[in-house]
């Protein structure tokens, strides 16, 4: 759905630049800034279980509960009993902040440092698998660290079932004040090499894929990245 998202609406940002040339540099920040939003709607409701399900150990001795969360439906199920349906969305509004940014960061790198690495490749689409696993590595190790606050805070405040925090300016302020900035930044290291594993993995397997749909990398596969054969 991202990169679907991100193609048609590279697109649409740049009008005015032929279908068989590739979006330009503000197009794809753009683009990936819109597909990053949508893709929060989905994202944060999901985040929302899985932080639930991880942490409902911790939770039920808080409250003195006994029994255990079976699966995402029984999360789902309470999370809309204890908070009603808004309870679904807690955290929208910093997630659609996270993945917003990080993506139009996260797709404008990837363009960028591919063209630099491989001259012409956006045009031809005849990038190299190790131009694709370094552009595509290094601009999720990047879009990470850009947005790793962001996602610190969003978490904890996806993790209370209660109103511990206010808000996202409440909820930072607290964070800083009681455990300090490093509290930002905690586990940084590791989410960052995953990053550059996965999303060079992902990239790579994107435009091979294309290459394979489009005749291997002719002027359809370059049409197919901006959105025009997708």
């Amino acid at each position: 759905m991202v990169f679907q998202s991100y193609a048609i609406l590279s697109r649409t940002f740049d009008r005015n630049i032929p279908a068989s040339d590739p979006p330009s540099y503000k197009g794809v920040a753009l683009g990936g800034t819109g597909a990053g939003a949508i893709q929060s709607l989905i994202i944060s409701p999901v985040e929302l279980v899985k932080i639930r399900l991880q942490l409902q150990s911790k939770t039920h001795q808080q409250n003195n509960q006994t029994t255990s969360l079976k699966g995402p439906i029984d999360v789902t199920r309470r999370i809309i009993k204890q908070e009603g349906w808004r309870g679904i969305y807690r955290g929208l509004t910093i997630t659609v902040l996270r993945d917003s940014h990080s993506h139009g960061l996260y797709f404008w790198l990837y363009e960028y440092t591919k063209e630099q690495l491989q001259p012409g490749c956006r045009k031809n689409g005849q990038e190299s698998f190790q131009t694709t696993l370094i552009a595509g590595g290094l601009a999720g190790a990047v879009s990470w660290i850009s947005c790793y606050p962001l996602d610190v805070v969003k978490t904890r405040l996806q993790a209370q079932s209660n109103t511990k925090y206010s808000g996202i300016v409440d909820c930072f302020r607290r964070s800083v004040k009681e455990e300090r900035h490093g509290v930002l930044w905690l586990g940084l290291g590791t989410t960052v090499g995953r990053a550059f594993i996965v999303y060079g993995a992902i990239f790579t397997a994107y435009e091979t894929a294309l290459r394979y749909l489009f005749n291997k990398g002719d002027n359809n596969h370059a049409n197919a990245q901006s959105g025009k054969a997708l």
